[in-house]
């Protein structure tokens, strides 16, 4: 991946990910073969803040139903950034 636009896919906006602001966390929807490292110079180039920290889980599809049809949801990448004292991410 050369691209940092290729790496972040979208912000993750909940109540939970609402409270982690006050702390200078933010969680976003990432790429599967991200790493903490592309992470990282991705969130920097792109909002142009200061990373201090990245820590990255990955979220196993999950059995939906629809009446009588049953599927998975799809499998992603979620990636929560600690940005540096004074540093914010506005999305609007």
């Amino acid at each position: 991946m050369t691209n940092y636009l290729d790496i972040i896919i979208a912000p993750i906006i909940t109540e939970k990910t609402a409270g982690m602001e006050t702390e200078g966390k933010y969680a976003f929807k990432v790429a599967n073969n991200a790493n903490k490292t592309s992470v990282k110079q991705a969130i920097e180039k792109k909002f142009n803040v200061k990373v201090v920290g990245v820590n990255i889980s990955n979220s196993h599809p999950k059995k939906k139903r629809v009446g009588r049809y049953t599927g998975m949801t799809n499998r992603y990448k979620k990636a929560i950034v600690t940005l540096e004292k004074g540093n914010t991410i506005s999305f609007d």
